[in-house]
């Protein structure tokens, strides 16, 4: 393939890739960015693309390791500097304290909200949380396999909403 028709080939997916880039970005410049860094690695390892395979599965690919890998490496930066005459160190992790009261009061409120739950759906949950398998919990509850995912599925769902005060704190 030509570096004109890999070229037209990818701009044919451009409008497929948006959504995906704004579905793992949530925001609509950091999208245009992982977009345009998965286009510019698309051409950069074009002779990586075997002729004959799948171009959309192979860029989203591209882009949802992009997308990991930024994410890592803005995870690990963990000082930013004030760049003010007195340069302040903010969020550096030698001058942070914690408070481990905090973290008895995050355990009472997930018990508390695990507490709520059905035991339709709190029992599979916490068999999961166990370590068992689908199929176990399956056959110890004598349920159908898709019925212990989709009560875990829930279970999860109601524990993020009722833990949801938790959601951005590290």
């Amino acid at each position: 393939m030509t570096a004109l028709e890999f070229s037209y080939r990818i701009d044919q997916l451009t409008s497929a890739l948006k959504p995906f880039a704004m579905k793992l970005t949530k925001d609509y410049e950091d999208a245009n960015d992982l977009l345009q860094e998965t286009i510019l690695k698309a051409f950069t390892n074009r002779e990586k693309f075997s002729e004959g395979t799948n171009l959309k599965a192979w860029m989203y690919t591209i882009m949802k390791n992009t997308f990991i890998t930024n994410y890592q490496r803005m995870m690990r930066r963990n000082t930013f500097i004030d760049t003010t005459e007195n340069l302040h160190f903010l969020n550096s992790k030698e001058s942070t304290t914690s408070n481990a009261s905090q973290s008895d009061f995050v355990m009472k409120d997930i018990n508390r909200a695990i507490g709520k739950l059905q035991d339709t759906y709190k029992d599979p949950f916490m068999m999961h949380f166990r370590g068992f398998k689908y199929h176990e919990i399956a056959e110890r509850l004598n349920i159908p396999i898709g019925t212990v995912k989709n009560r875990i599925h829930i279970a999860r769902k109601e524990l993020k909403n009722k833990l949801s005060v938790y959601a951005y704190q590290n």
